[in-house]
């Protein structure tokens, strides 16, 4: 038998008949089937298109579901996410992937309609801020902890980093720390672990990171918490990889409209005119994915921010590469910027 019995309503037994098959079939709101052997080994895939199929061909239901089956199933390895896999099941509008073990027991199911990804990431969300901006409002409860509809703004970032398979958070908290702990916990009711890194004293936008004892993935995502945003991770963390740099920050274009007319000039002469002119350019969106080894570099217990991370880079001839968010994005700093938040979540399914 398979070694865990939560998934039992996707197994059948290869000496099934189709007409069993079809039973299990319908009690499964997936509409797939792994088919393991007699040792609890998967052997093959089923979906009700296969079961059409069948039916359509003349195949008799008395038959075994061997006749009808995938034996050249797609699945993934325990502990070994593979992106391009997951993309490929994705298009082909596969919903469920097996996770097998070394022995092709079932370890797991990755239900694609529930979970985009499986991102082999950590990631770091600074929670410690006083939120000065927004006060009285912050007076009592902390920035993180201000609703959007019904959900806490921190909320719709861990619900984001579920959904591309993120497993383990932490938390920087500082004001009001005791309430973010208490309200989110240790993070089992988002299907991931939490854990806290305590300042003792304000740190920065990077400087926290140094508090975790180590890191267990070779990339590392860190964020404020107050964002608003349904970046894509998993394009996010493709394009990080794919550039080879050690260091990738999300960004939104930022509008510059100069009400006045531009001369560009040299040696007091002027070149060229500019009438009004607006210049677009990339503000960093406080979201980054960062090399593992790059993270030793940052101070311990030291007030150190992501653009010192920058500077520090750009010394070494490290590469820092961009990407753009396509989607929205709101900072939630102002009353103003939680005002449009509160209305923007009305219209969405987040």
């Amino acid at each position: 038998m398979s070694h865990s019995t939560q998934f039992d309503k996707y197994l059948i037994n290869e000496s099934s008949t189709i007409f069993q098959g079809l039973e299990k079939l319908n009690t499964n709101e997936s509409l797939t089937l792994f088919v393991q052997n007699e040792n609890g080994k998967i052997v093959g895939s089923l979906t009700d298109g296969d079961f059409r199929r069948g039916i359509l061909k003349g195949i008799s239901l008395e038959e075994n579901i061997k006749k009808i089956m995938h034996d050249n199933f797609l699945y993934l390895k325990q502990n070994k996410p593979d992106l391009q896999l997951i993309d490929k099941a994705r298009k082909s509008s596969i919903r469920l992937l097996p996770i097998l073990d070394e022995n092709y027991f079932l370890n797991h199911v990755l239900d694609l309609k529930k979970q985009k990804s499986m991102l082999p990431i950590e990631a770091v969300l600074m929670a410690g801020g006083r939120g000065e901006r927004l006060r009285p409002l912050t007076d009592t409860t902390p920035k993180p902890l201000l609703k959007l509809g019904d959900k806490a703004i921190i909320e719709y970032n861990i619900n984001n980093l579920t959904a591309f398979g993120v497993k383990q958070v932490y938390i920087s908290v500082k004001y009001l720390a005791e309430k973010i702990e208490s309200y989110l916990g240790d993070g089992s009711k988002y299907n991931l672990t939490i854990n806290y890194l305590k300042e003792e004293k304000p740190l920065g936008t990077l400087g926290s990171v140094s508090l975790v004892n180590e890191f267990h993935t070779d990339s590392v995502l860190v964020m404020n918490s107050d964002l608003f945003t349904n970046l894509n991770l998993e394009e996010f963390y493709n394009h990080f990889i794919e550039s080879g740099a050690s260091m990738a920050i999300a960004t939104f274009p930022y509008v510059v409209s100069v009400p006045y007319g531009v001369l560009d000039t040299a040696h007091s002469e002027v070149v060229s005119f500019l009438e009004k002119p607006t210049y677009t350019y990339q503000a960093s969106a406080g979201i980054y994915l960062i090399k593992k080894d790059v993270l030793k570099d940052v101070p311990t217990d030291t007030f150190f921010n992501a653009t010192d991370l920058m500077d520090l880079l750009i010394s070494k001839n490290k590469k820092i590469t961009y990407f753009p968010i396509v989607g929205y994005w709101i900072d939630i700093g102002k009353p103003d910027d939680y005002k449009k938040a509160q209305e923007y979540v009305k219209y969405l399914n987040v």
